[in-house]
C-alpha cells in the first residue's frame, strides 16, 4: 500500500497559516466505481478517508516504515517574503510617477 506524506499548503480562504505546520500521511485512493442503485461513486476501501497528522516529518516516515507502507514524500515549497514599505510608493526612482 502506498501513502503520501506532505505538509499542507495555506488554503485560499484564509489569510493565516493555521493547520499548515503538521505533516499529513494520506493513503492513496483505491479504485472507484459507480454504485448500481443510485449511481454514486463508491469504493470498497475506507483507507482513502484516513488522514493522519504528525508534528514532524521524521515521525510520519517512522510510522510508514514501522507499518511496512511505501511512501511518497512531497517537500513543501517555502514561501518567500518580500519586504515592502509604504514609503516606497513615494520614491523618486519609481517607474511610474505617483498620482492621486
Amino acid at each position: 500500500m502506498t501513502v503520501r506524506i506532505y505538509r499542507p499548503a495555506k488554503t485560499a480562504m484564509q489569510s493565516g497559516r493555521g493547520l499548515t505546520h503538521d505533516w499529513v500521511l494520506e493513503f492513496e485512493p483505491g479504485a472507484r466505481r459507480p454504485e448500481p442503485l443510485m449511481g454514486w461513486s463508491s469504493a470498497d476501501d475506507t483507507l482513502n478517508q484516513v488522514a493522519l497528522r504528525f508534528p514532524t516529518k521524521a515521525d510520519a516516515i517512522a510510522y510508514a516504515t514501522k507499518h511496512g507502507l511505501m511512501y511518497i514524500l512531497e517537500e513543501p515549497q517555502e514561501r518567500r517574503i518580500r519586504p515592502k514599505a509604504y514609503a516606497d510608493n513615494f520614491r523618486f526612482d519609481r517607474l511610474r510617477p505617483w498620482t492621486h
